[in-house]
């Protein structure tokens, strides 16, 4: 299937995104998490937009050919959750299905929080809701240990200097080591690798990271509010950074909840079993395919 590439002015930024399938479909919004970009997500795009579905995948912001604001006020999570409503009205849509990996579901988790209106279903893979992290490392102290690379990230300039070393190569090795064997092909590595060089993109992938202390210094609306729009979690069961509590830990929060544990996966469940990953997504939709999505007048 061809991908089209556009260029999005939205939020005050401009947005790379890469889009698939009929137009007049009902609009999917997937949003990629760290350290991907779209690319991660090709396997569902060619999926879904098959289906008749209109999928938008933006390089969010600071990744790829997006803009990459350097100050770490930019990653706050309503920053990143205006930019997703900003992409909705970009495409005149009111509403959109909402699919999000590792931060990506995070930003989904979010604004299917405080901006319900604009969420028809949410779909999170490998990502718990932002505040059961912190609870997650109190009641687990084993998350502590899977999570230490957050602190790491917080340091200054260390973990660019470290993580860009011999052209990424810790990096790359990292996603290899972390997921199946065979998920992240050689060629694949390349892709991600061009990406990670393109200028000030490191420091904002990371900046996503430093941002989370002022996220909780502030205290976002979601964190105390339940989940009301219909929500599937997709879990990788043996996911090397989060635990199987987080998942059920935030399933507690939705009112119109399913959680599915998908066995031998990891956190890159969307890489390893794409045929497993899109079947489960398709099935979850057929319970809202037939609303009529709304426009913007």
């Amino acid at each position: 299937m061809r991908f089209e590439h556009r260029l999005i002015e939205a939020n005050e930024h401009t947005f790379h995104v890469v889009c698939a399938g009929p137009k007049e479909g009902e609009l999917i919004l997937m949003l990629h998490g760290f350290p991907e970009f779209w690319y991660g997500f090709r396997h569902q795009l060619t999926a879904l937009a098959t289906q008749g579905y209109y999928v938008v995948v933006p390089d969010q912001r600071g990744y790829n050919e997006s803009d990459k604001p350097q100050e770490i006020e930019a990653y706050s999570l309503d920053a990143l959750r205006d930019d997703c409503v900003a992409l909705m009205d970009a495409f005149q849509r009111e509403q959109a299905i909402v699919i999000g990996h590792d931060w990506g579901g995070a930003v989904g988790w979010h604004l299917a929080s405080t901006r319900p209106e604009r969420v028809k279903t949410f779909i999170p893979i490998n990502i718990p809701h932002p505040a059961d992290m912190p609870k997650g490392m109190v009641k687990n102290p084993t998350q502590l240990v899977r999570s230490s690379y957050m602190a790491f990230f917080q340091i200054p300039f260390l973990p660019e200097k470290i993580m860009q070393t011999k052209k990424f190569k810790y990096m790359a090795k990292g996603l290899q080591m972390t997921g199946r064997e065979g998920a992240f092909a050689k060629e694949d590595l390349e892709h991600y690798r061009n990406a990670w060089l393109k200028p000030g993109a490191l420091t904002a992938m990371l900046n996503w990271y430093r941002a989370i202390r002022l996220d909780f210094r502030n205290g976002p609306k979601s964190f105390g509010q339940n989940i009301l729009v219909p929500t599937t979690i997709l879990w990788g069961w043996n996911d090397p950074f989060l635990s199987k509590t987080l998942a059920k830990e935030s399933l507690k929060r939705c009112s119109n909840g399913e959680l599915i544990f998908i066995d031998d996966a990891t956190h890159w469940v969307h890489h390893e079993y794409p045929e497993i990953v899109n079947h489960l997504i398709l099935k979850s939709l057929k319970k809202t395919k037939h609303e009529t999505p709304r426009s913007l007048k």
